[in-house]
């Protein structure tokens, strides 16, 4: 909904605008002088998981995560907090609690927030990084030959749309939720070792959502191996039980019209790939010999496609099996 709107805004010029919304990329970079950028954005989103600390921590390390897509360091934060007039003030205390450790864990110094009273509680952050205006990663930068390597596995909307149900499983709400909790400081250390071209992280938009703003960005094709992708424990089971989030369906209907397949999928995996993702991985394209550098050194980094030239389609979905 917002780029359509801020598509329609009138736009001036700024020779320091590196990155902005044209290419509906991670964040924003401002150049400040030859040797330092800023690294902007913001994100949040209402509770995922029963717990208020975890919910917090979760939104801290979802904020932090375009950062990181960006190649760039984050520095400071701002909560940004919608919480019931009425609601408990224990819980809300727990909420910026876990955020608070979270942006410790990452060296991000929380500078303070603005609050409203709402009766849906809603949380996350405005995160300030920093980055060297020519080394920064965007998701226009994709060339073709390049693999496709991601850093997560997927799941954590069917997941979190089971607990809502009741039908998850205690270890499978765990291992997602460890997921959810995972920085992403250490792959976009670990992809900075290599000749990274094109990052985005894989969030809300779900993981065909997000590879198709890179592909258009960087006018390719993105080739997913589906039968590569990494689920989380009980995705698949749950999907099966039409354990979808809204958010899941309104992708679909978004993005579906441009992929096609070139090998049929279940439909409980085609479903797992429009799954809004919570502090997903980062999707990464590099060069073939550095591609299999990562991922032999960074254990949670796996192969799952390929870039070729643009073709019918952004996003073309394929099977390695056989």
């Amino acid at each position: 909904m917002l780029d359509k709107v801020l598509a329609s805004l009138p736009r001036w010029a700024n020779e320091n605008v590196l990155v902005g919304f044209d290419t509906a990329d991670d964040a924003g970079v401002y150049k400040l002088t030859p040797e330092l950028a800023l690294v902007q954005t913001v994100d949040f989103f209402t509770p995922i998981v029963d717990d208020p600390y975890t919910f917090g921590a979760i939104a801290a390390a979802n904020s932090l995560s375009d950062v990181y897509a960006m190649g760039g360091q984050p520095l400071s934060a701002l909560a940004i907090l919608a919480y019931p007039a009425k609601g408990d003030l224990d819980d809300l205390q727990q909420i910026l609690k876990g955020g608070s450790e979270k942006m410790r864990e990452a060296g991000c110094s929380v500078l303070g927030g603005h609050s409203v009273a709402d009766d849906e509680i809603k949380f996350g952050y405005a995160v300030t990084g920093r980055v060297h205006p020519a080394r920064f990663k965007t998701n226009a930068a994709a060339q073709p030959g390049d693999a496709i390597v991601f850093t997560k596995p997927i799941g954590t909307g069917v997941i979190s749309t089971a607990l809502k149900r009741g039908i998850a499983g205690d270890a499978d709400v765990a291992e997602a939720t460890r997921s959810m909790l995972t920085l992403n400081r250490l792959a976009a250390e670990q992809m900075l070792r290599f000749e990274v071209h094109g990052c985005t992280d894989v969030t809300g938009f779900g993981l065909i959502g997000h590879a198709r703003e890179m592909a258009l960005a960087s006018n390719v094709t993105i080739e997913i191996a589906a039968d590569q992708v990494r689920l989380l424990p009980g995705a698949l089971e749950y999907a099966a039980q039409g354990a979808l989030p809204g958010g899941l369906k309104n992708n679909r209907d978004f993005a579906s019209c441009d992929v096609e397949a070139a090998s049929p999928l279940s439909g409980p995996m085609e479903d797992l790939l429009y799954d809004p993702q919570t502090s997903g991985g980062l999707l990464i394209t590099l060069p073939e010999a550095d591609a299999a550098a990562l991922t032999q050194s960074f254990e949670a980094a796996y192969r799952m496609g390929r870039v070729v030239p643009r073709g019918a389609k952004p996003i073309r979905l394929i099977s390695t099996a056989g």
